[in-house]
């Protein structure tokens, strides 16, 4: 009952901060639609690939473009289909692109999370031309971070069930070590090296809770309360329907319960978000950001025994 009453007040104090400053709940709009866009730009050259003496509507078209992507190989008798080269360089300049574009927006927001912790109005403007800014910082840390989850990646695939042990440790470290990563990039304008950023990340970390952290103890407890109440509400949806031979109700009640899923899912997102930016504040700069409490921030985090 303490991690659900402790979740709850997390999750109202960045509520607070939140209808304070409701542009916030836009920006993870306005990131998906411009990260779908653009992922869609690069794709199309993939999808518009000219196969020379065919049109895009004929299957002699996709058949063509299927091998220019892929090549299949015989391997102990059995047909394997795998990359082409074409396709391995294609696949690692999207993963590129999609790391800068979700880093670059993730600046943007930090910068304005950071802004309204600190009493300042937000703007959209402001946090998109700031990220533009840094984007020198963003493409390294993109870049370098792009090629951690490769290697984790690698490990895991590679040495069987010693590999998934070993990489799962490698990316709690990992993910514990770069949790302050874009404040970083927000606050300290002179840093570009992304190992310098991830070191600074890191010492914030453990300057302010200690070395002996093992994981991170953040608002979705109270989710657990959330997800079992809904599910009561469905089964006693279900029952009523049942009795009255009127399914329509239960129709209703399942669509009701996925918006309200959608929306409890991405204002917890957000709420998420901004408590970690109050966790930075107090971590790098000793502010306690209105309405969080001390005791709310000095136990952000779970300890070896």
């Amino acid at each position: 009952m303490n991690k659900f009453e402790r979740s709850w007040l997390l999750f109202r104090s960045s509520l607070q901060v939140i209808i304070r400053n409701k542009e916030l709940l836009i920006f993870p709009i306005l990131t998906s639609i411009c990260s779908a866009v653009i992922l869609l730009f690069f794709l199309a050259p993939a999808v518009l690939w000219p196969t020379p003496g065919y049109s895009y509507l004929s299957a002699d078209h996709w058949r063509a473009l299927f091998n220019v992507f892929f090549e299949k190989t015989n391997s102990s008798g059995a047909h394997q289909i795998t990359y082409s080269p074409v396709a391995i360089a294609y696949l690692a300049f999207l993963y590129l692109v999609s790391m800068f574009v979700a880093t670059f927006f993730n600046v943007a927001f930090y910068n304005e999370i950071l802004a309204a912790l600190s009493g300042q109005p937000v703007s959209l403007g402001r946090g998109l031309k700031f990220a533009c800014s840094r984007w020198k910082a963003i493409l390294m840390w993109a870049l370098f971070a792009g090629l951690v989850g490769l290697i984790i990646k690698a490990i895991e695939q590679r040495l069987s069930v010693v590999g998934k042990i070993v990489a799962r440790l490698i990316g709690v470290a990992w993910s514990i070590a770069s949790v302050f990563v874009i404040p970083v990039i927000v606050r300290d304008e002179e840093t570009v090296n992304p190992v310098t950023i991830l070191k600074k990340s890191a010492l914030t970390l453990t300057q302010t809770w200690g070395e002996s952290l093992i994981g991170y103890i953040g608002i979705g407890a109270i989710n657990s309360i959330v997800f079992i109440g809904s599910a009561v509400v469905l089964v006693a949806s279900g029952i009523i329907s049942a009795q009255l031979n009127n399914f329509l109700l239960f129709g209703l009640t399942i669509a009701g319960w996925i918006v309200f899923m959608v929306v409890w899912g991405y204002l917890m997102n957000v709420a998420g978000l901004v408590y970690k930016g109050a966790l930075y504040l107090y971590a790098a700069e000793g502010t306690i950001a209105e309405p969080y409490g001390q005791e709310m921030l000095d136990s952000a985090w779970k300890y070896k025994k």
